[in-house]
């Protein structure tokens, strides 16, 4: 019972990073790994995980979703399309692989976590006025299929990498591009879970226990996103992840 309930407390923590930025199962993800679930299940696992949080965080932004170009919901596609990739490769990747993987897999992340804001303000200062010339909804929306496979198959840092991506379009606000976000990473998940659902890759019990509180976290997220700072949640995040990166590369080596 204690497993659940610190599962559901971190599931808001997760929720409520995702709904901001993204990277909240850089969080989530060493939790069930500390919990005893296997690094394969646990990253399958995930997307039960956020799915909740992101359909709540999506709601929480309603406001701001509707008043995003109905063009740009073209952008769930490729992100959808590029999950189910990624996540039919999951499934026919074997455990003992996977877990050499996961170390290497949760470094990236969390280079792209601590480095988001850097790279977003190089590419954004040496590609704008070139993707301007051509349309930015093209060479994005080209970026988010591999960025989708690479979601459908270990989906921390999708978020706040297509974030990233998303501030070379027309959209202003920060809010609508974050209602786009969790949408699209809603629509990923669903396509990845029905992939994986018959693989016998998720696990129900520690899943829903945190998926719980992931609904709640990504609907408070949502609402409080203008009110919280982000740069103690990222410091927090980088250590947790650099700590869980190293310990796996020591355990699996």
């Amino acid at each position: 019972m204690l497993v659940e309930i610190l599962l559901f407390f971190v599931g808001i923590v997760v929720g409520a990073m995702n709904a901001i930025a993204g990277g909240g199962m850089l969080l989530g993800f060493p939790i069930l790994l500390a919990v005893g679930v296997p690094p394969l299940i646990a990253n399958a696992t995930s997307n039960i995980v956020v799915l909740p949080g992101q359909l709540t965080s999506a709601f929480g932004y309603r406001r701001y979703l509707r008043k995003v170009p109905p063009i740009y919901l073209w952008l769930i596609l490729p992100c959808a399309v590029g999950g189910g990739i990624g996540a039919l490769i999951l499934r026919n990747t074997p455990a003992a692989n996977f877990e050499q993987l996961v170390p290497g897999l949760i470094l990236f992340a969390v280079i792209l976590f601590a480095f988001q804001p850097l790279l977003h303000f190089h590419l954004h200062k040496q590609l704008r006025s070139r993707v301007n010339k051509i349309g930015p909804l093209f060479y994005i929306g080209l970026a988010l299929l591999p960025l989708g496979i690479y979601g459908g198959y270990f989906g921390a840092g999708f978020g706040f990498v297509m974030l990233a991506f998303l501030g070379f379009s027309k959209l202003q606000d920060v809010h609508q591009m974050n209602a786009l976000k969790n949408l699209a990473a809603a629509s990923m998940a669903i396509v990845t879970i029905a992939i994986l659902f018959s693989g016998n890759l998720i696990d129900w019990h520690h899943g829903l226990a945190m998926a719980a509180g992931n609904m709640a976290g990504g609907y408070l997220g949502a609402v409080f996103a203008q009110k919280i700072s982000s740069h103690a949640i990222r410091f927090v995040v980088i250590a947790i992840g650099l700590i869980t990166a190293i310990g796996l590369f020591i355990h699996t080596y």
